[in-house]
């Protein structure tokens, strides 16, 4: 009885570690991890490195997964891009294996992190900041291989109960059997990293056979991915693509990895008796994720149209996802509100370039209003939700241009209210032709960022204005000699004002994305072809 109680102490401790130590380090290493998965995923050879190394640095595959589940929501990641950020995560949650084997079991760091418990408490205890986070990292681990000594402790006599008899035998429907098993236990545990180390424990002790323990490993793969299905119910479409292809690529794996067990089944537990059969195990953990991800990486488009084809996504013009999960980490919070300005800003800007283009359609115009409107009034509610540190100045800055782009955004929504300007604006070359420029700046042919967008309309503020005052002058000279009524004067030169008060609003709302995009990083900029299509765009030329 006093085994089994160690046993399960043990593997409390080793949970609890890897849940403080995971947080710490997400939190140390937050920020920079966002921005590695927002710039470094343009490809899912790109996004398979950014997995792997998010996933080895929080020490928790599905934290990565998680995370990316809500990314793809919120419309910062891609689908395809998602796909080798999870294609990674398998490769990075394997680090945790080789921690355990190599230090956990061959350094025997227990008694050692005893000592440095208390070290790391008072860290943790007497200081704030940096030093207080290095502290719950290092206590994270100190209670993860004081948690695995436990474990080892409490199932030490584990080989004298766990007897061949009483366990699956080696063939295909004993392997199935502890792959149910290993798959049962990292659900309940919700963390497969444990559930590896318990299966190291036994497999250390003599009382899991190598074979029996690697198709354990097998399962745990798959179990995995139940913390990202959970996590996407309720969730856009997006977002359960995203985690029906986390389970798909994982069964997939699992399907290459049994076979392959079988081949290998010998050479194994030959390298076993080389190394140790805990070295043994974790390198064929390695080893079948690495192949599952060979596999699926060259084939990750057909994989992609294969996931939309089981859970098609029917709104490609929705808003992205507002994730409340998010909330939590204010970065990625910050980024998920960035995608959803950015999104309202190329509806809103798509269709004043087709209203203000050579077509003059303004259905798109009168449409904004509930669809973004309703968006906008969302993204107030969640921001509100968003809390900044005050420690860190340059998000607080980065919330602000937050704020400051919803209400630029939701004035020039007001402002698509008085669309009888536009034929106003038609009427002469004078007012014409820069309409026609700004209606082509804004044209989702063009693809322009909105930074690039928003020093367009800088350059342009001061020779506009010399512009329309000159047409100004000229229209109140003409009322004068009775060439133009007092009502054509005033229509004119209120379009005017209102085409230059639209330029301003857009000129300030990619002023303020340069400076998010400075602390946020670029991941949560759509890619042009993303853009809303739109047809008879606006002429690209210039004016002069």
């Amino acid at each position: 009885m006093s085994e089994t109680l160690t046993a399960l102490g043990g593997i409390g401790l080793f949970l609890l570690g890897m849940k403080i130590m995971t947080e710490a380090l997400r939190e140390a290493a937050g920020a920079n991890l966002r921005h590695m998965l927002a710039r470094f995923t343009t490809t899912p050879l790109r996004g398979v490195a950014s997995g792997a190394v998010t996933t080895a640095v929080v020490q928790s595959s599905s934290a990565t997964t998680v995370m990316t589940v809500g990314f793809v929501g919120a419309g910062l990641l891609g689908f395809p891009q998602a796909l080798g950020v999870i294609y990674g995560a398998n490769i990075g949650t394997t680090v945790t294996g080789w921690i355990v084997s190599l230090v956990g079991f061959k350094l025997k760091l227990g008694t050692v992190a005893m000592g440095l418990l208390f070290v790391a408490s008072l860290a943790l205890l007497l200081s704030q900041g940096r030093a207080a986070r290095i502290g719950r990292i290092a206590a994270g681990f100190c209670l993860l291989f004081i948690g695995l000594d436990m474990m080892q402790e409490g199932m030490s006599g584990a080989a004298g109960w766990i007897t061949p008899e009483r366990t699956p035998g080696t063939g295909l429907t004993g392997m199935l059997a502890m792959a149910a098993l290993g798959l049962a236990i990292t659900v309940v545990m919700q963390s497969s990293s444990a559930a590896l180390a318990v299966v190291l424990v036994l497999l250390s002790s003599g009382a899991l056979p190598l074979i029996q323990a690697a198709a354990a490993v097998i399962g745990m793969n798959l179990g995995t991915t139940f913390t990202a299905l959970i996590a996407a119910i309720g969730g856009s479409r997006p977002m359960q693509q995203t985690s029906i292809a986390n389970l798909l690529f994982n069964l997939g794996t699992m399907v290459i990895a049994f076979p392959a067990l079988l081949v290998i089944a010998g050479p194994l537990e030959g390298l076993a008796a080389r190394t140790g059969a805990d070295t043994a195990l974790v390198l064929f953990h390695t080893g079948f994720n690495l192949l599952g991800t060979l596999a699926f990486l060259p084939v990750t488009h057909r994989f992609a149209a294969l996931v939309a084809r089981l859970r098609p996504d029917l709104s490609k013009r929705l808003a992205p996802e507002l994730d409340h999960r998010l909330l939590s980490d204010e970065g990625a919070a910050m980024q998920a509100a960035h995608g959803a300005v950015t999104w309202a800003a190329r509806e809103i800007f798509s269709a004043y370039s087709l209203a203000l283009g050579p077509g003059g359609d303004v259905r798109r115009l009168a449409a904004l209003d509930p669809r973004v409107t309703v968006m906008l009034e969302d993204l107030k509610d969640y921001m509100a939700r968003i809390s900044v540190p005050r420690d860190k100045p340059d998000e607080a800055a980065a919330f602000a241009a937050l704020m400051h782009q919803a209400d630029h955004l939701v004035r020039l929504l007001d402002q698509a209210e008085h669309r009888d300007f536009i034929p106003v604006l038609d009427r002469v070359a004078v007012t014409r032709r820069p309409a026609r420029w700004f209606a082509a700046c804004l044209s989702s042919d063009r693809g322009l960022e909105l930074p690039e967008i928003g020093r367009r309309m800088a350059r342009m503020t001061d020779p506009l204005a010399h512009r329309f005052m000159r047409h100004r002058r000229g229209l109140l000279l003409g009322e004068h000699a009775g060439i133009y009524s007092v009502q054509d004067t005033f229509q004119a030169t209120d379009a005017m004002r209102w085409l230059t008060r639209i330029m301003h609003n857009v000129q300030r709302v990619g002023e303020y994305d340069r400076e998010v995009q400075n602390t946020l990083g670029h991941g949560a900029l759509p890619a042009p072809d993303a853009w809303p299509s739109q047809a008879g765009g606006a002429s690209s030329g210039g004016y002069s």
